[in-house]
């Protein structure tokens, strides 16, 4: 048998990667990033201490690697999703959509994401710091593309910031049973920031 990977099929080692970086968010959502040993991590992957240092030498590269897995996910989705949309309101609505869809998809790595946001340092957190600036700017161009269309007038880092503070908490209030799906909060959150922005009439 060829056991060659096919494009777009991930390796041996990808996959052993994923199933790592699955059992690493675990693990930091449930004792949080300072609580949590390799030891514990070797134990919820399976893997031995030596082969978890293998693949990893430090907790804080497995932060590292959660971190930008998810800002990097998130972004390609973004990307796939607002494709083929060219109207500014709903490319908003994809960017809201898109961000509540797949972090409560992700719930756990949510969590780890906002509470670890401050651990990493040096050249492990300039990256995560400039996908992070990068996340924000697409939101920031998306907002102005719909300012520009509709002629409006609002501080746009301040709308934008309110908006992340509007989303980027989820972890903390979000209960399917009570809010519904990632969907129906999107919309109601699209709807209530689309008609406060949309407010600020020309001349304003």
């Amino acid at each position: 048998m060829n056991s060659v990977p096919t494009a777009g099929q991930p390796t041996r080692f990808e996959r052993q990667l994923a199933k790592i970086l699955d059992h690493a968010t675990s693990v930091f959502y449930e004792k949080g990033y300072q609580g949590a040993t390799m030891r514990d991590l070797s134990r919820s992957s399976g893997l031995s201490l030596a082969g978890l240092y293998h693949y990893f030498e430090s907790k804080e590269k497995l932060l590292y690697l959660i971190q930008r897995h998810y800002f990097q996910t998130v972004m390609r989705l973004l990307e796939a999703r607002l494709k083929d949309i060219t109207d500014p309101e709903q490319r908003v609505r994809g960017f809201i959509h898109n961000h509540l869809e797949y972090f409560v998809a992700n719930f756990k790595a949510y969590k780890v994401l906002s509470h670890e946001d401050d651990v990493l340092r040096n050249q492990f957190g300039a990256e995560i710091t400039a996908l992070k600036r990068d996340y924000y700017r697409s939101c920031v161009a998306l907002v102005e593309e719909l300012k520009r269309a509709r002629q409006l007038q609002f501080h746009t880092r301040t709308v934008v910031m309110a908006l992340f503070g509007s989303i980027n908490w989820l972890h903390t209030w979000y209960n399917p049973r009570v809010d519904g799906d990632a969907a129906s909060v999107a919309r109601e959150i699209s709807d209530v920031f689309l008609k406060g922005i949309g407010s600020a009439s020309p001349g304003d």
